[in-house]
């Protein structure tokens, strides 16, 4: 047994099952590592030499605990070898568990680039249908950063009607990007450091993850420290002594961290029921807040006849390109991992019609809260309190209040697992499969959400959306053009799966990285930057997002429009 995986075979030309390995083998013996992920459908055995064996079944009530719960007669499956890493196939059922058929990576799979979170969801595993996409836009859309978008418009000097429109028409720019990605996710099952694998390289796919993950950090960590105020809110209001003590801000701050830490240890089947249970409760908690304040502010007309202060078309559009900008690069990091949702869907047309529902119409519909609100706050104090947090602490009503931060709360942490914590985790086990799992990258993410001092990014509305959204979607916009470039000009939606998950494939470029790839996403990110070095160029970072990727996309698509192999199209004809 030892130094020889109980006899199984490094093939790297085809699968082979090896019926004299079976599960109670691994399941007796104490010295191999394993790890038990019952609630996400898997199960891991780690063998002296580094490989893995997998037993993938589908979660449902009843599943077990642990391996020694397993039912006696599903101890006698034997093991599939697929190159350096075996798959158990079972189906869990209520009698029981039976062996079902899985879509398994063929032999030459590189451990390297390989884990169970990153492999192809199965069609059998995928149950996400229009409704969870669309409540899942609603719960990451009703959030406390959504109503400071939009109350920041406010602040700024637009009207009502100025900043509603500003929000409705960047979600819908943003929205082709989404799908336009989306589509991979759905049909290769695959998530975003797998997908971009196509294009950057199997190892230089590394770089834009971890562009992505970290602005996914920073945004994790701006989430953290709103929920975490939001609780000290809660504190002043229900133990003023607890709250007047030092530090105590701090320990909010890290107690809702923590309560994140928790949900992302339980993995992605609580983030689809929080989704499903929070958006409507959301939704109407949100409206009873409008209610309540404009009806304080003297009703909905005052409200909204409170003027511009953007006097003149040039003032206008000073304000509001960048504002534009920084709505794209509101779900700009969303556009990219995308994937990683869509990839639970059970059609193309669930994504599509779901994302369609979800994101303009809860984005504009909160939106519209936060700008009604802050211009109630205008009117009630004649100044534009743009932090809920903040406003809330103006009214002498403890209990509405303590129920609106409850509410504001739970959006919070909702939209921060399902936003900011999936993707940088996916990104994260993309650099060392074998070591990272999910719930380890989305370790590292919180802790990275902290280095990045969120408390410095939330000072005021013009260094969140001017100099947070508008300077991320510079990182951002050159990665999605250099992706939908190469999904659909340079490769015609064609991919071959096996090829993202092995050395010397399709996808190897040079070392593992294109360079291509590389050069283009330089181009787009220094020009869209270069306008912070010049006034005379200034334009070029207020459109920060559009200029990266369309430099991107069309250096990119110059530089590969000839270059798909014939070793591709015949790893794709393969794997059709």
């Amino acid at each position: 047994m030892h130094g020889e995986d109980h006899g199984l075979a490094e093939s790297r030309g085809k699968s082979t099952t090896h019926n004299s390995v079976l599960l109670s083998d691994l399941v007796e013996k104490s010295e191999h590592d394993a790890e038990w992920h019952g609630h996400r459908g898997f199960f891991r055995f780690k063998f002296p030499s580094g490989r893995w064996a997998v037993l993938n079944f589908t979660p449902q009530s009843g599943t077990p605990a642990r391996p020694s719960e397993l039912p006696r007669h599903c101890l006698h499956h034997s093991i599939i070898q697929c190159g350096n890493f075996q798959v158990i196939p079972i189906r869990w059922h209520a009698n029981g568990m039976k062996t079902s058929v899985e879509p398994k990576l063929p032999a030459g799979a590189d451990p390297s680039l390989y884990n169970p979170d990153l492999a192809p969801i199965p069609q059998e595993k995928r149950s996400w249908q229009i409704y969870n996409y669309a409540s899942l836009w609603v719960a990451m859309s009703v959030c406390i950063p959504t109503y400071m978008l939009a109350s920041g418009l406010i602040a700024g000097g637009m009207n009502w009607y100025q900043a509603i429109a500003t929000i409705l028409l960047g979600n819908l720019i943003v929205l082709i990007p989404m799908i336009l990605n989306a589509h991979a996710g759905t049909k290769y099952g695959i998530p975003f450091p797998v997908f971009v694998r196509a294009s950057f390289g199997v190892r230089g796919a590394n770089v834009p993850a971890i562009l992505r993950a970290l602005v996914a950090c920073g945004w994790f960590g701006i989430q953290s420290w709103i929920g975490g105020q939001a609780i000290y809110s809660m504190l002043r209001i229900v133990w003023p002594g607890a709250a007047s003590l030092p530090g105590s801000s701090w320990i909010c701050f890290f107690l809702f961290w923590g309560i994140n830490m928790f949900v992302i240890w339980r993995g992605i089947e609580t983030i689809k029921f929080l989704e499903g249970i929070g958006a409507p409760f959301m939704l109407i908690v949100g409206l009873l807040l409008l209610f309540w304040v404009t009806g304080k502010a003297g009703g909905m007309g005052p409200v909204l006849h409170t003027p511009s202060k953007l006097h003149s078309t040039g003032e206008f559009l000073r304000f509001f390109i960048p504002s534009l900008t920084g709505m794209v690069g509101f779900w700009a990091t969303v556009a990219l991992n995308i994937p990683d949702f869509t990839r639970y869907a059970t059609s193309q047309r669930a994504q599509i019609v779901g994302q369609a529902l979800g994101l303009p119409t809860a984005m504009t519909l909160y939106s519209f809260i936060g700008v009604a609100v802050t211009s109630a706050s205008v009117v009630l104090f004649g100044e534009a309190l743009w932090d809920p947090v903040a406003l809330l602490g103006r009214f002498n009503q403890p209990l509405i209040a303590l129920v609106a931060l409850v509410a504001l709360l739970i959006a919070t942490l909702n939209t921060n697992v399902a936003a900011n914590v999936v993707s940088p985790s996916n990104d994260f086990s993309n650099l060392r499969p074998s070591l990272i799992s999910f719930r380890t990258g989305g370790l590292i993410t919180g802790l990275v959400g902290i280095l990045m001092m969120p408390w410095k990014l939330m000072t005021s509305y013009s260094s969140y959306i001017f100099g947070w959204l508008v300077g991320c979607s510079a990182l951002l916009g050159p990665i999605a053009g250099i992706m939908i470039c190469d999904y659909y000009i340079v490769r015609r939606r064609q991919l071959a799966l096996s090829d993202l998950y092995r050395r010397g494939g399709a996808y190897e470029y040079a070392r593992g990285f294109n360079p291509r790839a590389l050069v283009a996403l330089a181009a787009g990110v220094g020009i869209a930057l270069s306008g912070l070095a010049s006034p005379a160029v200034h334009w070029l970072y207020d459109y920060a997002w559009f200029v990266g990727f369309f430099v991107s996309a069309g250096v990119y698509f110059l530089l590969m429009r000839n270059a798909v192999s014939a070793v591709e199209l015949d790893a794709i004809r393969e794997s059709a």
